[in-house]
Protein backbone atom coordinates (compact mmCIF):
# COMPACT_ATOMS: atom_id res chain seq x y z
CA UNK A 1 0.00 0.00 0.00
CA UNK A 2 3.01 2.30 0.60
CA UNK A 3 4.24 1.95 -2.82
CA UNK A 4 1.09 2.55 -4.18
CA UNK A 5 0.93 5.41 -2.81
CA UNK A 6 4.00 6.94 -3.56
CA UNK A 7 3.75 6.12 -7.22
CA UNK A 8 0.33 8.34 -7.00
CA UNK A 9 1.63 11.07 -5.29
CA UNK A 10 4.86 10.86 -7.89
CA UNK A 11 1.98 11.06 -10.72
CA UNK A 12 0.39 13.75 -9.41
CA UNK A 13 3.72 15.80 -8.93
CA UNK A 14 4.72 15.40 -12.29
CA UNK A 15 1.14 16.65 -13.76
CA UNK A 16 2.17 19.98 -11.03
CA UNK A 17 5.41 20.20 -12.87
CA UNK A 18 4.82 19.83 -16.27
CA UNK A 19 0.77 19.95 -18.14
CA UNK A 20 -0.21 16.68 -19.78
CA UNK A 21 -0.59 18.90 -22.91
CA UNK A 22 2.87 20.04 -23.21
CA UNK A 23 3.93 16.74 -24.55
CA UNK A 24 2.18 15.77 -28.31
CA UNK A 25 -0.31 12.92 -28.18
CA UNK A 26 0.45 11.33 -31.51
CA UNK A 27 0.92 7.79 -30.55
CA UNK A 28 4.29 6.10 -31.35
CA UNK A 29 4.54 2.32 -31.76
CA UNK A 30 7.93 0.35 -31.45
CA UNK A 31 9.19 -3.08 -31.82
CA UNK A 32 12.15 -4.69 -29.94
CA UNK A 33 14.09 -7.56 -30.85
CA UNK A 34 16.54 -8.50 -28.30
CA UNK A 35 19.29 -12.02 -29.19
CA UNK A 36 22.03 -13.38 -26.75
CA UNK A 37 23.02 -15.70 -24.26
CA UNK A 38 21.99 -16.92 -21.21
CA UNK A 39 23.80 -18.21 -18.32
CA UNK A 40 22.88 -19.66 -15.40
CA UNK A 41 24.56 -18.13 -11.95
CA UNK A 42 22.22 -20.12 -9.54
CA UNK A 43 19.99 -22.69 -10.27
CA UNK A 44 17.50 -24.78 -8.07
CA UNK A 45 14.57 -26.61 -7.54
CA UNK A 46 12.44 -29.29 -5.27
CA UNK A 47 9.70 -31.41 -5.45
CA UNK A 48 7.67 -32.71 -1.94
CA UNK A 49 9.29 -32.10 1.40
CA UNK A 50 11.41 -35.08 0.73
CA UNK A 51 12.47 -34.46 -2.46
CA UNK A 52 16.17 -33.34 -3.25
CA UNK A 53 17.27 -29.86 -3.68
CA UNK A 54 18.23 -30.20 -6.84
CA UNK A 55 21.16 -28.25 -8.12
CA UNK A 56 20.61 -27.48 -11.95
CA UNK A 57 24.56 -26.07 -12.73
CA UNK A 58 26.26 -28.38 -10.53
CA UNK A 59 24.13 -31.47 -11.30
CA UNK A 60 21.92 -30.80 -13.98
CA UNK A 61 23.56 -29.37 -16.92
CA UNK A 62 23.59 -25.97 -16.94
CA UNK A 63 26.77 -25.06 -16.50
CA UNK A 64 27.09 -23.76 -20.40
CA UNK A 65 25.29 -21.02 -22.16
CA UNK A 66 22.08 -20.73 -23.64
CA UNK A 67 20.68 -18.89 -26.59
CA UNK A 68 18.29 -16.34 -25.69
CA UNK A 69 15.74 -14.27 -27.23
CA UNK A 70 12.79 -11.66 -26.04
CA UNK A 71 10.51 -9.50 -27.78
CA UNK A 72 8.19 -6.66 -26.85
CA UNK A 73 6.21 -3.79 -28.18
CA UNK A 74 5.99 -0.26 -26.97
CA UNK A 75 2.95 1.80 -27.53
CA UNK A 76 3.46 5.17 -26.49
CA UNK A 77 0.96 7.97 -26.36
CA UNK A 78 2.10 11.59 -25.11
CA UNK A 79 3.52 10.13 -21.38
CA UNK A 80 1.42 7.33 -21.21
CA UNK A 81 3.49 3.86 -22.29
CA UNK A 82 1.88 0.06 -22.66
CA UNK A 83 4.41 -2.45 -23.26
CA UNK A 84 3.76 -6.16 -24.17
CA UNK A 85 6.37 -8.71 -23.85
CA UNK A 86 7.02 -11.85 -24.79
CA UNK A 87 9.71 -13.97 -23.31
CA UNK A 88 10.61 -17.28 -24.04
CA UNK A 89 12.55 -19.64 -21.88
CA UNK A 90 13.55 -22.67 -22.75
CA UNK A 91 16.88 -24.82 -21.36
CA UNK A 92 16.45 -28.33 -22.37
CA UNK A 93 19.87 -30.70 -21.06
CA UNK A 94 20.53 -34.56 -20.45
CA UNK A 95 23.41 -35.84 -18.10
CA UNK A 96 24.35 -39.10 -15.93
CA UNK A 97 23.29 -38.14 -12.46
CA UNK A 98 26.26 -38.68 -10.13
CA UNK A 99 24.29 -39.26 -6.97
CA UNK A 100 20.09 -40.24 -6.46
CA UNK A 101 17.50 -37.50 -6.77
CA UNK A 102 14.38 -37.57 -5.18
CA UNK A 103 11.58 -35.81 -7.40
CA UNK A 104 7.60 -35.71 -5.75
CA UNK A 105 8.45 -38.81 -4.41
CA UNK A 106 10.04 -40.70 -7.04
CA UNK A 107 14.09 -41.60 -7.11
CA UNK A 108 16.09 -41.17 -9.79
CA UNK A 109 18.99 -43.64 -8.45
CA UNK A 110 22.56 -42.60 -9.26
CA UNK A 111 23.62 -43.08 -12.69
CA UNK A 112 20.71 -42.76 -14.61
CA UNK A 113 20.60 -40.82 -17.93
CA UNK A 114 18.28 -38.29 -17.13
CA UNK A 115 16.27 -36.08 -19.61
CA UNK A 116 15.73 -32.43 -17.73
CA UNK A 117 13.35 -29.81 -19.36
CA UNK A 118 13.03 -26.31 -17.94
CA UNK A 119 10.59 -24.72 -19.26
CA UNK A 120 9.52 -20.70 -18.07
CA UNK A 121 7.91 -18.89 -20.89
CA UNK A 122 6.32 -15.85 -19.39
CA UNK A 123 3.91 -12.59 -21.31
CA UNK A 124 4.37 -9.35 -19.49
CA UNK A 125 1.70 -6.61 -19.77
CA UNK A 126 3.04 -3.29 -18.48
CA UNK A 127 1.72 0.55 -18.10
CA UNK A 128 4.17 3.44 -17.17
CA UNK A 129 3.64 6.91 -17.07
CA UNK A 130 6.37 9.48 -18.06
CA UNK A 131 7.26 11.47 -14.82
CA UNK A 132 8.63 15.52 -16.15
CA UNK A 133 11.99 14.88 -16.76
CA UNK A 134 14.80 17.32 -18.69
CA UNK A 135 15.58 17.20 -22.27
CA UNK A 136 16.96 14.21 -23.52
CA UNK A 137 16.04 11.69 -20.00
CA UNK A 138 12.83 9.76 -19.99
CA UNK A 139 11.86 8.66 -16.28
CA UNK A 140 8.60 5.99 -16.47
CA UNK A 141 7.16 4.53 -13.46
CA UNK A 142 4.32 1.73 -13.52
CA UNK A 143 3.24 -1.30 -12.92
CA UNK A 144 2.94 -5.08 -14.93
CA UNK A 145 1.05 -8.15 -15.22
CA UNK A 146 2.97 -11.46 -16.05
CA UNK A 147 1.68 -14.49 -16.80
CA UNK A 148 3.86 -17.48 -16.34
CA UNK A 149 3.59 -20.64 -18.04
CA UNK A 150 5.93 -23.54 -16.79
CA UNK A 151 6.49 -26.61 -17.37
CA UNK A 152 9.43 -28.18 -15.54
CA UNK A 153 9.87 -32.17 -16.11
CA UNK A 154 12.39 -34.97 -14.82
CA UNK A 155 12.57 -38.14 -17.27
CA UNK A 156 15.01 -41.18 -17.34
CA UNK A 157 16.25 -41.36 -21.29
CA UNK A 158 14.51 -44.36 -21.35
CA UNK A 159 11.23 -42.79 -20.42
CA UNK A 160 10.18 -45.18 -17.90
CA UNK A 161 10.49 -43.17 -14.90
CA UNK A 162 9.00 -39.21 -14.96
CA UNK A 163 7.75 -36.02 -13.12
CA UNK A 164 6.52 -33.03 -14.20
CA UNK A 165 5.08 -29.97 -12.50
CA UNK A 166 3.25 -27.68 -15.03
CA UNK A 167 1.77 -24.16 -13.42
CA UNK A 168 0.20 -21.23 -15.08
CA UNK A 169 -0.67 -18.15 -13.17
CA UNK A 170 -0.51 -13.86 -12.85
CA UNK A 171 2.33 -12.47 -11.01
CA UNK A 172 2.21 -8.49 -10.53
CA UNK A 173 4.85 -6.42 -10.06
CA UNK A 174 6.31 -2.94 -10.19
CA UNK A 175 8.02 -1.43 -13.10
CA UNK A 176 10.55 1.73 -13.85
CA UNK A 177 12.04 2.86 -16.87
CA UNK A 178 14.98 5.22 -17.22
CA UNK A 179 16.57 6.39 -20.72
CA UNK A 180 18.89 8.67 -21.83
CA UNK A 181 19.87 9.94 -25.76
CA UNK A 182 22.54 12.97 -26.08
CA UNK A 183 22.84 15.10 -28.87
CA UNK A 184 24.82 13.23 -30.72
CA UNK A 185 22.59 9.96 -30.68
CA UNK A 186 23.98 7.87 -28.11
CA UNK A 187 21.95 5.99 -25.40
CA UNK A 188 21.92 5.03 -22.09
CA UNK A 189 19.18 3.25 -20.45
CA UNK A 190 18.14 0.89 -17.55
CA UNK A 191 15.03 -1.07 -16.63
CA UNK A 192 13.39 -2.62 -13.44
CA UNK A 193 10.56 -5.20 -13.19
CA UNK A 194 10.14 -6.47 -9.39
CA UNK A 195 8.00 -7.99 -6.88
CA UNK A 196 8.08 -10.05 -3.55
CA UNK A 197 5.25 -11.43 -1.56
CA UNK A 198 3.15 -13.97 -0.01
CA UNK A 199 1.24 -15.10 -2.82
CA UNK A 200 -1.89 -16.03 -0.85
CA UNK A 201 -2.57 -12.70 0.14
CA UNK A 202 -2.97 -11.31 -3.23
CA UNK A 203 -4.82 -14.54 -4.64
CA UNK A 204 -7.28 -15.02 -2.23
CA UNK A 205 -6.26 -18.32 -2.51
CA UNK A 206 -5.32 -21.03 -0.06
CA UNK A 207 -1.56 -21.51 -1.22
CA UNK A 208 1.21 -20.88 1.63
CA UNK A 209 3.22 -20.07 -0.83
CA UNK A 210 6.23 -16.74 -1.28
CA UNK A 211 7.40 -15.46 -4.61
CA UNK A 212 9.58 -12.92 -6.05
CA UNK A 213 10.59 -11.92 -9.95
CA UNK A 214 13.52 -9.36 -10.43
CA UNK A 215 14.13 -8.66 -14.11
CA UNK A 216 16.73 -5.86 -14.48
CA UNK A 217 18.70 -4.24 -17.38
CA UNK A 218 21.28 -1.57 -18.35
CA UNK A 219 22.08 -0.90 -21.64
CA UNK A 220 23.68 1.13 -24.17
CA UNK A 221 23.67 1.90 -27.67
CA UNK A 222 23.14 4.28 -30.78
CA UNK A 223 20.57 5.60 -32.17
CA UNK A 224 21.08 5.21 -36.13
CA UNK A 225 17.45 7.26 -37.08
CA UNK A 226 14.84 8.69 -35.39
CA UNK A 227 13.22 5.39 -35.80
CA UNK A 228 16.39 2.52 -35.41
CA UNK A 229 18.16 2.10 -32.12
CA UNK A 230 20.99 -0.34 -31.75
CA UNK A 231 22.20 -1.79 -28.40
CA UNK A 232 24.14 -4.33 -25.84
CA UNK A 233 21.95 -5.40 -22.97
CA UNK A 234 23.10 -6.86 -19.72
CA UNK A 235 20.44 -8.54 -17.85
CA UNK A 236 19.76 -9.75 -14.91
CA UNK A 237 16.79 -12.43 -14.58
CA UNK A 238 16.19 -13.70 -11.17
CA UNK A 239 13.01 -15.05 -8.31
CA UNK A 240 11.34 -17.74 -7.63
CA UNK A 241 8.65 -19.23 -5.32
CA UNK A 242 8.90 -21.97 -1.86
CA UNK A 243 5.95 -22.67 -0.14
CA UNK A 244 3.01 -25.28 -0.08
CA UNK A 245 -0.03 -25.37 -2.29
CA UNK A 246 -2.88 -27.75 -3.01
CA UNK A 247 -1.90 -31.48 -3.24
CA UNK A 248 -1.52 -33.41 -6.21
CA UNK A 249 -1.03 -36.80 -8.07
CA UNK A 250 2.27 -37.63 -6.82
CA UNK A 251 2.94 -34.44 -4.84
CA UNK A 252 2.32 -32.96 -1.23
CA UNK A 253 2.06 -29.41 -2.82
CA UNK A 254 6.23 -28.06 -1.56
CA UNK A 255 7.66 -26.66 -4.11
CA UNK A 256 10.91 -24.51 -3.49
CA UNK A 257 12.60 -22.80 -7.12
CA UNK A 258 14.70 -20.29 -7.17
CA UNK A 259 17.18 -18.59 -10.27
CA UNK A 260 19.75 -16.20 -11.10
CA UNK A 261 20.48 -15.91 -14.64
CA UNK A 262 22.79 -13.44 -16.42
CA UNK A 263 21.61 -12.61 -19.46
CA UNK A 264 23.95 -10.45 -22.38
CA UNK A 265 22.19 -9.71 -25.48
CA UNK A 266 22.62 -7.29 -28.49
CA UNK A 267 18.57 -5.79 -29.59
CA UNK A 268 17.43 -3.32 -32.20
CA UNK A 269 14.30 -1.37 -31.46
CA UNK A 270 12.69 0.03 -34.16
CA UNK A 271 9.88 2.38 -35.02
CA UNK A 272 6.70 1.32 -36.71
CA UNK A 273 4.57 4.79 -36.64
Amino acid sequence: MRTIVTFGVAVLLSWAVRPPDAVAAEPRLDATVELGGLSALYHRVQFGRDGTYFDYVKDGGQDVIFSFARLSMDLEVGRHRVVFLYQPLELNTQVVLPRAVTVDGLTFPAETPLDLRYGFPFYRLSYLYEVACPPGLSIQLGGSLQVRDATITFSSADGRSRRTNRDVGPVPALKARLEYTTLTGWFTGFEIDGFYAPVKYLNGGKSDVTGAIVDASVRGGYRFSPSVLGFLNVRWLGGGAQGTSEPEDFSDGYTRNWLHFLIVSLGVRVGLH
